[in-house]
């Protein structure tokens, strides 16, 4: 049986399996988020993250995409465990 913990997209780090739970952003930077594909159920994985940990690079649904921590806060995250 797993054990699931909600944490932000931020807090992951690399090699990290998620599933987007919710998006606590508002207003351009939500909009910008869920165009890129940051929906409830999309499944993310955190490849890498810069030298100095911003920014991050993720996969989601199929494409990498280099996010800012500050933006990552925005994002819900479950992670099985």
């Amino acid at each position: 049986m797993s054990h699931v913990q909600a944490r932000t997209l931020s807090d992951l780090q690399p090699g990290a399996e998620a599933i987007v739970t919710e998006i606590l952003a508002t207003g351009k930077i939500r909009h910008r988020l869920l165009e890129m594909g940051f929906i409830r159920g999309a499944r993310i994985r955190v490849e890498k993250l810069a030298p100095m940990g911003d920014p991050m690079e993720l996969v989601i649904k199929g494409y990498h995409l280099s996010l800012r921590r500050e933006e990552g806060q925005c994002i819900l995250v479950s992670e099985e465990t």
